[in-house]
């Protein structure tokens, strides 16, 4: 008989159809032994130590079955099993395994007052929490990085952009800022995903808990959660802990896909407001004056692809039953992984590549003076300082605007004269504004200097924003290592009650 073919293991020791074993468990086994195995083990030791603290074990029963989980443990490579059918998952091979050791009563009471629905989600939470952990960490990196960038250039002049044209001036600085409250946000979404895989289902059994009297909370915290989740039923088929986790993956990579599309278009040859250094760029094969950047289109399409793949599982999972199903369960979480591998990628890269970047003041300067925007705090300036009505002040800035760039001219420089003409025209009158006062009005630094608006690009404003969210990232990496100290607590205590454990066998 084989190793794993005793009829005691019920309806799990037959041989499943070859077809069956080769689409379906033999892809679920591996998954197991590749991302599940220590959190089985984990899964089965704080099991056991409630067990033999609440009573519903003999304290020298469950020191036998903790010395044959060690012994398994020992013994069992589980990177080097191979899966023959002969049982039908990871979970009955551990049985299978403790029958050889135990005796035929002990065998199963490992068992006792759970099943393999609270098992599995467990193991799904534990699974998805370092890798969510990692993401946030890396994304925190991205923040700082992105931060310290943003200070560096809290006063370097671009041209910002609206409906791909020509805009407004603003700062290098503010733009980025703007980039760091996004990423803000996504971090804390992820945040409060983390919080929902925080929840333990041990406990839930099947889907109504036990007869048992079971300490939830005490298996909840062995495992290094934050508490168990209430509601037995949902431990097993509210899966939310998995769409809010993949949702809040993919809004990272969808609004990085827009930071990362700016860059693409401003490191082009006819923007060129952007500068991407040597070492991020590659050459032609052929054509010598090419610089290509490619590094941005890595960057666009990994995190298309990181969003991609998050959103493939929330796509399975969308009209499934309320219930324990398959849908959200394991090589669904195992394709959703490679979000989180992907998207490390393009975390890693994008923080290196952004600080390496500098501002061409010449183009930008090219630009601006191309593209007439400073021409909006002209119209605003003739409010304040003539009393006219911002329509009537509109009208007269659009006529200096056409007038400069009909003659690809140079509005500090070009623009007094057709203001008069306009100015006289709109009001019948002579302006207060002089030719220097109109030159300094219009100049981009001027356009910055007077926006010290909340949220503007104004030094000020912008120096108090930049202190906050450097605020909010502290804080988030102080969170984060809080919760990092208090799962290693949590493992340390449950080999502590583990290793006592043994010693009573």
């Amino acid at each position: 008989m084989s190793r794993y073919a005793d009829p005691r293991l019920s309806d799990a020791s037959v041989f499943p159809d070859p077809v069956y074993k080769e689409t379906v468990l033999r892809p679920l086994f591996d998954g197991a032994k590749t991302h599940h195995v220590e959190a089985f083990r984990a899964i089965d030791r704080a099991h056991l130590v409630m067990l033999a603290e609440t009573g519903i074990l003999p304290r020298e029963t469950a020191g036998s079955i903790a010395r044959a989980l060690a012994e398994i443990d020992a013994e069992i490579d589980p990177a080097a099993l191979s899966y023959t059918g002969e049982v039908e998952d990871f979970f009955f091979l551990i049985e299978a395994e403790l029958r050889k050791r135990l005796s035929p009563d002990d065998t199963g009471r490992l068992h006792t007052g759970r099943s393999r629905n609270d098992i599995d989600h467990t193991l799904f939470k534990l699974a998805l929490k370092p890798r969510l952990d990692r993401l946030a960490a890396k994304l925190r990196a991205l923040i700082a990085a992105t931060l310290a960038l943003a200070e560096r250039e809290k006063a370097t002049l671009i041209v910002a952009y609206t409906h791909g044209q020509p805009a407004q001036p603003t700062t290098f600085g503010h733009y980025l800022a703007a980039a760091v409250e996004v990423m803000l946000r996504d971090h804390e979404r992820l945040l409060q995903a983390r919080a929902l895989l925080d929840l333990s289902p041990m406990g839930a059994a099947a889907i109504t808990t036990s007869g048992f009297p079971l300490d939830r909370a005490r298996v909840a915290h062995l495992l290094g959660f934050a508490a168990p989740l209430e509601n037995s039923y949902g431990c097993i088929a509210a899966i939310d802990y998995v769409t809010a986790t993949y949702s809040a993956v993919e809004l990272v990579f969808l609004h990085l896909g827009r930071l990362i599309q700016d860059l693409q278009v401003w490191t082009a040859f006819e923007v060129g407001q952007l500068y991407v250094p040597n070492a991020f760029v590659q050459i032609s094969s052929i054509m010598p004056q090419k610089r290509n950047p490619v590094p941005i289109e890595h960057l666009r399409h990994l995190s298309s692809q990181a969003m991609a793949r998050a959103r493939l599982v929330r796509d399975v999972v969308h009209n499934t039953p309320f219930t324990d199903m398959n849908d959200a369960e394991g090589e669904t979480n195992e394709a959703g992984y490679q979000a989180f591998a992907t998207g490390e990628r393009v975390l890693d890269l994008l923080a290196a590549l952004l600080p390496s970047m500098s501002v061409d003041g010449r183009r930008v300067a090219e630009n601006i003076r191309r593209s007439c925007i400073t021409i909006t705090e002209l119209a605003d300036t003739l409010v304040r300082r003539e009393g006219l009505s911002f329509r009537a002040a509109h009208e007269i800035a659009a006529s200096v605007a056409r007038a400069v760039v009909a003659l690809d001219g140079d509005l500090p420089r070009d623009g007094y004269a057709p203001f008069l003409e306009a100015f006289r025209h709109h009001t019948g009158r002579e302006p207060a504004l002089m030719a220097g006062d109109f030159a300094d009005v219009v100049s981009p630094e001027n356009f910055v200097a007077v926006r010290e608006r909340f949220g503007g690009p104004g030094p000020q404003a912008l120096g108090k924003a930049l202190a906050g969210y450097r605020a909010r990232l502290d804080a988030a990496d102080g969170a984060a290592a809080d919760i990092a100290m208090r799962e290693q607590a949590a493992r340390q205590e449950l080999d502590a009650a583990f290793a006592a454990l043994m010693e009573t066998a």
